[in-house]
């Protein structure tokens, strides 16, 4: 599966974008999500993720004007997707509503790049009306800086791929405990 780093941004009302399977909604996750507008079985390609490919230094300089414009107007922005050490996929474009699929810890899609292509496949059957979600599958760098909302049972705090989840979690604890040795040592 590939990996993608994404921002939100809002997008009010429905949107389809003339996708059969897909629809834009407000979302209890994070403003704006992908919902199934009808039933979807396990393994079927939901959306491509589409958007201009371009090469990581190009990507990169979007990144950050896009990360600036944010920073100014509180919007989200960024819908850069890594397709491969090269190129990534800038899926700002106002057509690609896959860019709305949300994170979840607890994923019912997942992502899939074939031939540098994006799609966002199913995991398992999904309900009309379910909200199509998927492990942005970030590294543990900058994890503090993309806390997660999903509100899953097993929800890790962070938008981390899940091979990163023990290590976060030993992480979180070791914080933890400098915190509660801090608030000891103020007493």
């Amino acid at each position: 599966p590939g990996k993608g780093r994404a921002r939100r941004s809002g997008a009010m009302g429905k949107q389809s974008s003339g996708n059969q399977l897909a629809e834009v909604k407000n979302s209890g996750i994070h403003q704006s999500g992908l919902f199934a507008r009808r039933d979807i079985k396990k393994g079927k390609r939901v959306i491509e993720y589409i958007g201009d490919r371009v090469i990581r230094s190009e990507s990169e300089r979007r990144a950050t004007e896009q990360l600036e414009v944010a920073a100014k107007t509180g919007e989200g922005g960024v819908y850069i997707f890594t397709v491969n050490a090269r190129y990534d996929i800038d899926g700002t474009k106002t057509a690609n509503i896959a860019r709305f699929a949300n994170h979840s810890c607890a994923p019912n899609c997942e992502t899939d790049v074939v031939e540098d292509r994006v799609w966002i496949m199913a995991l398992k059957d999904i309900k009309k009306g379910d909200e199509l979600v998927y492990n942005y599958n970030f590294d543990l760098e900058c994890y503090e800086e993309h806390p997660c909302r999903c509100g899953s049972a097993n929800c890790v705090g962070y938008i981390v791929a899940k091979q990163y989840w023990p290590k976060l979690r030993k992480l979180l604890a070791k914080k933890e405990k400098k915190k509660k040795q801090s608030a000891g040592k103020k007493t």
